[in-house]
This record gives C-alpha cells, sequence and structure tokens, in this order.
C-alpha cells in the first residue's frame, strides 16, 4: 500500500490525507454518512492556509478505504481513527466531526484520544450524538420506521436515493428561494457511490441506535457543538441540544436557518468560526 493508507489489526486498509507542516497543530476531520474524506475540501485547504496540519479519512467502507464485510459500527470506526493517530503519531489534535463523524468523534475521544492525551479540543457539527432513535429512554427521538425507510430506499435504488438526499433535505435545497448548487449535488452523488452499498446500509444502524451519553459524559476537553435549526436530517433538539448538557466543557451554538450540510453551503461562517475556537 502507498503511505496514505494504514492497516488496521482487522486487516482493513484507511485512506486518508495529510496536508501542512508535520509541525503544526493537527486538525482531524470525520465525514458524514455516506460521504467521504473529500466532503471535508472547504475546511481543509481553509486551515491548511491557516498554518494548520490537516488530515482526513475516509471511514472503512466508504470512499478509497476498503469495502470490508462488518466492522461498520462505532466501535470500529473509533478503534479506525486511533489506529490512523497512532500511526502518525498526532497530539495535542482538534478532532472535527459531521453527522456521523459526529458520533465518531465522540466514541474516539472517550475511549482512545482522551485517555491517551492526544486530544485538544472537540467539535460536533449537525452530529448524531446522543441517540437519533426513539427508545422508552429517548421518547424525543426519530421513530424505528424512518431508519428503516432509508435502508429500503437504498437497497432498493442506491444511485437515485444518493441523488435525492443531496437534491432535497441534506443541503436545504427543498427549501423556497434556496440557492441551488448542482456542483454540491453531484460531488454528494459522486462520495455516496464509491463507497460499499453494505457499509452504508449497516452504517444506517451505527448512526441512529447507537446511545453516546456516556461518550458525552466523559469527555473532558473543551468540545463546540454547531448545529443548523433547519437540519432536516439530525434536528437539533434530538442532537445538539441534548449533547451540550451531557458534556463536561460543551458550548452550542445554533444558526438559524442552516441545514444539515452547512459546513458546505456556509463554509464562509462555519469556518471562522471553527478557527476561533481552536485558537481560543
Amino acid at each position: 500500500m502507498s503511505d496514505h493508507f494504514i492497516k488496521t489489526k482487522d486487516g482493513v486498509d484507511i485512506f486518508y490525507k495529510d496536508w501542512g507542516p508535520k509541525s503544526a497543530q493537527p486538525i482531524v476531520f470525520h465525514h458524514g454518512w455516506p460521504l467521504s474524506s473529500d466532503d471535508w475540501d472547504a475546511q481543509m485547504l481553509f486551515f491548511l492556509h491557516q498554518g494548520f496540519r490537516v488530515i482526513a479519512h475516509d471511514r472503512r467502507g466508504h470512499g478509497r478505504s476498503s469495502q470490508t464485510s462488518g466492522g461498520h459500527d462505532m466501535d470500529h470506526y473509533a478503534a479506525d481513527v486511533s489506529a490512523m493517530v497512532e500511526h502518525l503519531d498526532l497530539r495535542n489534535a482538534v478532532h472535527i466531526g459531521h453527522s456521523t463523524g459526529g458520533g465518531e468523534v465522540a466514541r474516539y475521544v472517550a475511549k482512545f484520544g482522551e485517555p491517551q492525551g492526544r486530544v485538544a479540543k472537540a467539535v460536533l457539527v449537525s452530529a448524531v450524538p446522543p441517540l437519533m432513535a426513539k427508545t422508552a429512554a429517548n421518547p424525543a427521538g426519530l421513530p424505528l420506521q424512518v431508519f428503516d425507510g432509508l435502508r429500503r430506499d437504498l437497497a432498493n435504488n442506491r444511485a437515485q436515493f444518493f441523488l435525492d438526499l443531496p437534491t432535497g433535505p441534506f443541503y436545504g435545497f427543498n427549501r423556497p428561494g434556496a440557492d441551488v448548487s448542482e456542483g454540491v449535488i453531484r460531488n454528494w452523488w459522486r462520495q455516496g457511490m464509491m463507497g460499499s452499498a453494505e457499509a452504508h446500509y449497516e452504517g444506517i444502524k451505527a448512526f441512529s441506535e447507537t446511545d453516546q451519553t456516556e461518550d458525552l459524559k466523559s469527555i473532558g476537553v473543551p468540545t463546540l457543538v454547531l448545529h443548523g435549526d433547519d437540519d432536516q436530517i439530525v434536528p437539533v433538539g434530538i442532537s445538539g441540544q441534548l449533547s451540550v448538557k451531557l458534556l463536561k466543557n460543551g458550548r452550542l451554538k445554533v444558526y438559524l436557518g442552516y441545514p444539515h450540510g452547512m459546513l458546505t453551503t456556509d463554509a464562509d461562517v462555519i469556518n471562522p468560526d471553527l478557527l476561533i475556537f481552536i485558537r481560543e
């Protein structure tokens, strides 16, 4: 393999990008479902030009990483990140996760990063924690039928499903007056179709049914929680607003009218806010 892949203990090849001076503070980006590290282009370039070392990987089964069978759960996702971080020997790192990647950040920081003393700060953007699915203990969550519907659509016609999501609710392009970008829609579809249908199918359970209450409670590093109040994928009321109450050192910022994919649609606002937090 080239030097832009690492092999996990269970034999999965994880692709990663590593740009900027090795001596600079590292920022590690964790992408959402069903995308890849390419979803962070606007952030990677911005922070690279601010003098940081920027790193992003393709989750197992996503992007250029191995289309492995199995291991599509938060524990494996976090362990894969830990393998990459240890391989690159990253210290004083800032971990930023979007959507499912936010769950990955929470599990990684709680189980690996903070115990190993490798993490300085964390950011959860439009993130899935603490728990998306409705349960007896989480009555405000979304019904399991919502996620069953995603699985059904993916299994029936993944290519069309992966066109409908970014064209509609993901970026808020279904809202009146939305500034629709055909390039953004096509790039979402391209990233999704690079990955494994099995990984994407099983990943729905990972992002919807993983209870990360204890992960959030155990994180001690400063953690910024960012969410749009018009997030149609991960509603802020069941995610960001609950997460900040569980974090020991958390701060919540809600953006009026912003969609789930606000890191792309509103990078000009989000990136400077991230920079302020990182430099504090």
